[in-house]
């Protein structure tokens, strides 16, 4: 599957797909100092043209938080295909909950591609099934 990939920002280094693992770094496209409780759109500095049926999840890296302080706002992005015009740069909505300084190409968030979820219908019963796996999560609550 290719990807088209338009870069907004000169000197970003590019995207690419790692050896190891599913999710694809994206990189800060601009130095951004921030005050603990300042939001912002970090720009990303790329736009993609998606496959029909396909779309982007964006999410913090596992060090995100322990790097640079922040979080992302509504702690996942999904990008549909239909994002994919001249201006559509991709950007992260952060939180910070430090003073923190963010600088151009520091690995900020990841992303991978998926099929959107299927058609669907929702039918209305009166019973599911006989077994319960019990309380909710792995703890039983």
């Amino acid at each position: 599957m290719k990807i088209r990939i338009k870069y907004f920002v000169d000197g970003l280094t590019p995207v690419e797909k790692i050896a190891k693992g599913d999710w694809i770094d994206l990189r800060a496209a601009e130095d951004l100092e921030m005050k603990a409780g300042d939001f912002r759109y970090l720009r990303l500095g790329v736009g993609m043209i998606l496959p029909e049926g396909y779309e982007a999840h964006v999410a913090p890296r596992s060090s995100t938080f322990k790097n640079f302080g922040v979080l992302v706002a509504n702690s996942f992005g999904i990008i549909d295909n239909s994002y994919c015009g001249e201006e559509d740069e991709w950007r992260l909505p952060v939180l910070a909950m430090r003073d923190t300084v963010i600088h151009k190409n520091d690995r900020i968030c990841q992303f991978r591609i998926l099929e959107k979820q299927p058609e669907i219908e929702f039918e209305t019963v009166e019973h599911l099934k006989e077994e319960s796996r019990g309380g909710f999560g792995s703890t039983g609550v």
